[in-house]
């Protein structure tokens, strides 16, 4: 099972490369952006768009670790629908073909015959990748494929990608917009409970010169394991929370005594969840059920690695006991009854990711009585 982290942090650099890619050419990533509608759009923005290289990376993560391990078949679920239209208004069903030239031409119809974008974005999918990470090759884990599946979201942060503003902040920093908020989130779970087992982050647009860096976490039974090496220690008293410029003004009003009168803001999920893995938050707070679970399966795992979680903020206040939050934990197994479409894979009761518990209990407090 530890070849699958290895695939994981493969092709989620391939993804990152297909990224950088459609991203490049201004004129090319204009004809990459389609506006989603009925059962596809989600309720987080008013207008909500995926890119070609949304579909494309989905496609292509599926097709690379189904090729690798066949019991995965079926198994394997993302944000995305595989079809586009192109500019003739025909509907295409994106999927990655078996070699280089055939996926080529698939393209250059969604493309409306754009042949040059067309096989440079089949030979990045085609690609053979290495990633090398030395923890992740001496890791060995019992955990067989055929018990496992996925959540993929291609790109998280969308509106970020398609804006695609380059934002600087100092590394120990929450950087508030920007393409630093796009993410590819791959998490593994259960398939007869639900629990993320396994977590691989690609940051296709951080560093120097925006190369890139990824994380991983595994979390099974008594193996806890992450390329985390080291995190930024917060002070006990004064927590450090980040929110989405839309959360509620009661919420905010609610939390913002423990942060010493100032909350912290960034776009995108996974980026807000990636500031907590990464200690530079105490907490990422949401209410509302506006994010899904191919946002939150990824960084869960890898939070659980490091001896947090994500815990259903609904159910966390309803608890009568402290003991009793660790049954709060998100689970990814399951559609909501009764929600169609997208809706059915919202994390329905907000949600609240950490990485200490006794912050969590003062988080969970602030907010009683208050959402």
């Amino acid at each position: 099972m530890a070849e699958l982290l290895r695939s994981l942090l493969r092709v989620s650099e391939k993804a990152a490369n297909v990224a950088r890619i459609c991203r490049k050419e201004a004129p090319l990533f204009q004809l990459l952006v389609q506006e989603k509608t009925g059962d596809d759009k989600t309720k987080k923005f008013l207008r909500d768009f995926k890119t070609l290289a949304d579909v494309v990376i989905q496609e292509m993560i599926r097709h690379d670790l189904v090729a690798q391990f066949p019991q995965l078949t079926g198994f394997i679920y993302g944000e995305e629908s595989n079809k586009f239209e192109n500019g003739l208004g025909e509907s295409i069903q994106v999927t990655v073909c078996s070699c280089e030239e055939h996926t080529a031409a698939l393209l250059a119809t969604v493309l409306d015959g754009y042949q040059a974008a067309a096989d440079l974005l089949a030979q990045a999918i085609h690609q053979d990748i290495q990633l090398m990470d030395e923890a992740a090759e001496s890791l060995e884990l019992l955990l067989c494929p055929s018990e496992v599946a996925i959540w993929i979201d291609p790109i998280d942060g969308t509106s970020q990608y398609i804006e695609g503003r380059e934002v600087v902040v100092p590394e120990e920093e929450v950087c508030p917009s920007g393409l630093h908020c796009a993410l590819v989130l791959i998490g593994v779970y259960l398939r007869a409970t639900g629990e993320p087992v396994m977590g691989v982050i690609n940051q296709p647009f951080a560093g120097q010169g925006l190369k890139g860096q990824h994380f991983w976490g595994v979390s099974f039974g008594n193996i806890k394991a992450s390329s985390i090496s080291s995190l930024t220690h917060r002070s006990e008293e004064v927590l450090s929370i980040v929110l989405s410029s839309s959360e509620k003004q009661n919420v905010k009003d609610a939390l913002s005594p423990l942060c010493g009168g100032k909350v912290k803001y960034a776009s995108g999920a996974g980026y807000k969840i990636l500031c907590v893995i990464l200690g530079l938050a105490d907490a990422y707070v949401l209410s509302e059920g506006s994010t899904y679970k191919w946002d939150s399966c990824a960084p869960h795992a890898i939070l659980r690695a490091l001896g947090g979680g994500i815990v259903d903020l609904a159910e966390c206040i309803g608890c009568l006991k402290e003991n009793e939050y660790g049954h709060t934990q998100l689970t990814y197994h399951q559609p909501k009854p009764g929600s169609q479409g997208a809706e059915c894979w919202a994390n329905h009761g907000g949600l609240v990711a950490y990485l200490n518990s006794a912050k969590l209990k003062r988080v969970i407090g602030a907010l009683s009585g208050k959402v």
